[in-house]
């Protein structure tokens, strides 16, 4: 579904771009899963130079976090399907953080090992297939509707 208008190619790959954000903090949770299945790291590598400035360089989730809600989402002057997405990845990047948190409350714990790696690949996959969705969504020039978080997003970009 289009609104407000239609998208230019431009805007349609901008808008795709912040999907990569979810893509590379997700990256941590799918390691289980790449050792039992290699060919999904072979998915990773066009952003392989991505994830090791990412990782290598201290406060970078912060700084992009910070700079794509205050450069991009708060700003009327970029189009409202960019500021949508981007809201989007931020969201999910949120729940990346979340989901990070409730990993340290379960290792304090120490429920086991299996559990640890089914509710991470369970996250992993699941990003991996919003942040999939979305982008295709995106270059097709559609908003990408994800339960819960689109609502969200919705009720902040406006």
């Amino acid at each position: 579904m289009t609104w407000r208008g239609s998208t230019t190619t431009m805007e349609r790959v901008f808008a795709s771009l912040p999907y990569l954000l979810p893509l590379v903090e997700v990256f941590k949770y799918g390691s289980f899963l790449m050792t039992q299945l290699p060919i999904l790291g072979v998915l990773f590598l066009p952003i392989l130079p991505l994830l090791k400035v990412y990782y290598g360089v201290r406060y970078a989730g912060l700084l992009v976090f910070f700079a794509l809600f205050t450069l991009v989402v708060r700003s009327e002057r970029i189009g409202h399907f960019i500021r949508f997405n981007t809201m989007q990845a931020i969201l999910l990047d949120i729940s990346i953080f979340l989901f990070g948190i409730l990993m340290d409350l379960i290792r304090l714990v120490s429920i086991g090992d299996f559990a640890v790696k089914t509710l991470s690949t369970t996250v992993f996959l699941g990003i991996i297939a919003a942040a999939i969705y979305s982008v295709a969504q995106s270059l097709m020039g559609r908003y990408a509707e994800i339960p819960a978080i689109s609502d969200a997003v919705h009720m902040q970009v406006r």
